[in-house]
C-alpha cells in the first residue's frame, strides 16, 4: 500500500499497520495475514486524491442512498457507553472527488484531501452480522460505509443485513466475490473478481457501486483496468486500522483530517472475546479524543 516515490521510512510505517495485530482472521482472510492486513501493499500507483475539499453540498450531486437527518440522543450514546454523541460533520463539499471522471483507471483514495476535523469509517467482507450493531447504527447515526465480499456477505443471515444498514444511509461498495489478493490472478480472473460483484451488487441494490477496495489493499495495473471498465472510479484504500481498542496509523502516530479508517465487520471470535459493539465504541472513544467526528464518505468521494 505503499505509493512509489515515498522514502523508507513512510514504508516502514505501514509494513508495522500490517504487522501489528496477531488476531484470528474469519476464513476469507489467508491464516497467515493479520486483521490490519486484510491489508498489505499495492503496486505503487499515486494517490489521486490532491487538493482541498471545500464548498457547500449540492443536493441535486448527493448520492442516492437515504440520510437520517435526527440528531443523536446523548441518552443513546450512554447506552453503547459514550459520554455524549460526535460533533456533527461539517457540510461536505460542493464537488466530490469522482465528480468528472469520465471513465478508464479509477482514482486511488488513500485519504480524503480536507482541512476539516472529519474522518471517513468502513468496514470490509461482511462475514459478522451482529444484531446488535444494526441497533447501535440506528442509535449513533454513525456514518460508515460498506465494502461487501460477496462469499461473506451472502453467509448465515445474507445480504437483507447490509440492506438494514444501506437504508440508514450507509454506502455499500465492492469489495470482490471471494476475497482473493488480486495481484496473484490473471487480468480476465481480476475482471471476474470485480465486475461480478459489481454486477451481483446491481441486482441486490438496484446500480453498481462507484467505489472498489482490493482485498489486503493488493492491486496492479490489471487490477486498475478490470475496476474501471465495470464502472468503479475511485479505488479506496486507508491511513488507518481499528483494532480491538485502538488504532494504528500510517503515519504520524494519530489521525489526520480526511484519513479514512478500515475496521471489518467481525466478532467475538476474531476479536479475542471483544464484541463488534464493543470495538466501534472504541473507535468512536478514539476518533472523539484525538478531536475529530466523522463525514460520510459519498459526500466526498
Amino acid at each position: 500500500m505503499t505509493p512509489s516515490g515515498t522514502g523508507r521510512s513512510r514504508t516502514r510505517a505501514r509494513s508495522r499497520i500490517r504487522g501489528s495485530a496477531p488476531l484470528a482472521l474469519v476464513p476469507l482472510c489467508a491464516a497467515a495475514l493479520l486483521l490490519s492486513g486484510c491489508s498489505s501493499g499495492s503496486d505503487g500507483k499515486k494517490d489521486g486524491s490532491g487538493g482541498t475539499a471545500t464548498g457547500t453540498a449540492k443536493a441535486a450531486e448527493q448520492p442516492k442512498e437515504k440520510r437520517s437527518a435526527a440528531t443523536p440522543d446523548p441518552a443513546a450514546y450512554r447506552r453503547w457507553g459514550l459520554d455524549k454523541p460526535l460533533a456533527p460533520p461539517p457540510a461536505p463539499p460542493g464537488t466530490r472527488l469522482t465528480e468528472h471522471h469520465k471513465g478508464g483507471t479509477p482514482q486511488i483514495v488513500r485519504r480524503v484531501p480536507t482541512k476539516d476535523k472529519v474522518v471517513f469509517l468502513t468496514f470490509d467482507d461482511g462475514a459478522e452480522k451482529d444484531p446488535a450493531f444494526l441497533r447501535m447504527a440506528k442509535d449513533l447515526k454513525l456514518p460508515f460505509s460498506m465494502f461487501l465480499t460477496d462469499s461473506a456477505a451472502r453467509a448465515g443471515r445474507g445480504y437483507g443485513y447490509f440492506d438494514e444498514l444501506r437504508a440508514l444511509g450507509n454506502g455499500v461498495h465492492n469489495h470482490t466475490l471471494t476475497h482473493p489478493n488480486l495481484r496473484t490472478l490473471s487480468a480476465e480472473a481480476q475482471k471476474r473478481e470485480i465486475c461480478g460483484q459489481q454486477e451481483t451488487l446491481k441486482k441486490r441494490f438496484g446500480k453498481r457501486p462507484e467505489l472498489f477496495r482490493p482485498p489486503y489493499g493488493n492491486y496492479n495495473d490489471a487490477t486498475l483496468a478490470a475496476a474501471g471498465s465495470c464502472g468503479v472510479k475511485a479505488v479506496v484504500l486507508w491511513e488507518a486500522t481499528m483494532q480491538i481498542n485502538d488504532m494504528r496509523y500510517a503515519e504520524a502516530g494519530k489521525l489526520r483530517p480526511g484519513d479514512i479508517v478500515l475496521a471489518h465487520f467481525r466478532g467475538p471470535a476474531e476479536l479475542k472475546g471483544t464484541t463488534m459493539t464493543q470495538m466501534v465504541a472504541n473507535m468512536v472513544r478514539s476518533v472523539q479524543r484525538q478531536g475529530f467526528t466523522v463525514a460520510r464518505l459519498e459526500d466526498y468521494v
